[in-house]
């Protein structure tokens, strides 16, 4: 059994890795900071089953608040820490990047210190796809220089990823950094465009298209995520850099067809112009994390959009 402590633990991907690990028996610590992002219902929706395993705990807190952060590391006493606390989206970003770099930079800085300082030697930390800028050299692969990004969310990911470096370097901190290629699935976030255009379809409301319907995304079922981040879990590396993606992109004109055949109902579509840090196409190349961690994506589109519209359905959390 691990001591596993996550941030950001009662989200999306973090709610899920946790009843993951709490499956096979490791002993899981999530903290959160519930913040108005999103309705804080949701997260504590997301959590409502793990909070009846023993094995877990729950920490309210947040990662800049550096003296509470510690505290937790000390009684925890993590053999892992999975940092996913972060402000996310590359739009609102762009409305507040001062939020997003003392959250993103200054609050990993914290987690990093932490780790350095404590004891536990394992770090998964997660990256995201957008470091790769506009570039269109597609598939994105992990040698690819990534020194334009086009968002303060973006910045604030590429800066992640050279601070770790520097906690592996001198240090000798084991980081992995994941570059997360558009994960969706259950309990994805509501502002997210698969979450938030089933809504609005099911609704039988316009969906807003930015662009032609051309632009194209590498979009990553949350099961397959998860596959990737059990494996980095179980297996520490001084400092690694893995795309975790699909390796397989789909037009944002596909997508919203492809969930309005899974609702049922048709999409009405109405275009606007391309937004501000939006880029063409999003694509990883997964032969680094095939080699060294064995992931191998089992889910399709068609499938994985089939899954989530059932659970929108349901919503219940599960």
């Amino acid at each position: 059994m691990k001591r596993i402590l996550i941030t950001g633990g009662a989200g999306f991907i973090g709610s899920h890795l946790a009843d993951r690990l709490l499956a096979r028996g490791d002993s899981v610590a999530a903290l959160d900071d519930f913040n108005d992002y999103y309705d804080p219902a949701i997260k504590r929706q997301n959590i409502s089953g793990a909070l009846q395993n023993p094995n877990y705990r729950l920490y309210e807190a947040d990662i800049c608040d550096e003296p509470r952060l510690r505290s937790i590391f000390l009684e925890v006493q993590p053999d892992v820490v999975v940092h996913l606390a972060a402000r996310a989206g590359v739009r609102p970003s762009l409305k507040d990047p001062n939020l997003y770099h003392r959250v993103n930079v200054i609050g990993s800085q914290h987690v990093l210190d932490a780790c350095r300082g404590l004891g536990p030697r394992h770090l998964v930390f997660a990256s995201s796809s957008s470091v790769y800028g506009g570039s269109t050299d597609v598939p994105f692969r992990e040698t690819d220089p990534v020194m334009r990004p086009i968002s303060p969310y973006a910045a604030t990911k590429r800066m992640n990823e050279l601070q770790a470096h520097v906690y592996s370097h001198i240090y000798g901190l084991q980081v992995t950094m994941l570059r997360f290629f558009t994960v969706y699935g259950p309990r994805q976030r509501p502002d997210m465009a698969i979450h938030y255009f089933t809504k609005l379809i099911s609704e039988g409301r316009p969906v807003p298209m930015f662009g032609d319907g051309s632009t194209r995304r590498d979009y990553t079922y949350i099961d397959d995520i998860l596959d990737g981040l059990e494996r980095c879990v179980d297996q520490p590396f001084h400092y690694e850099i893995f795309n975790l993606g699909e390796n397989h992109t789909t037009s944002l004109l596909e997508l919203i067809q492809i969930i309005a055949k899974h609702v049922g109902k048709p999409a009405i579509i109405e275009q606007k112009l391309l937004q501000p840090g939006d880029v063409e196409i999003t694509y990883a190349d997964i032969d680094h994390a095939r080699e060294l961690l064995g992931y191998s994506p089992r889910f399709s589109m068609d499938e994985g959009i089939r899954r989530f519209v059932e659970w929108y359905n349901r919503r219940d959390g599960t």
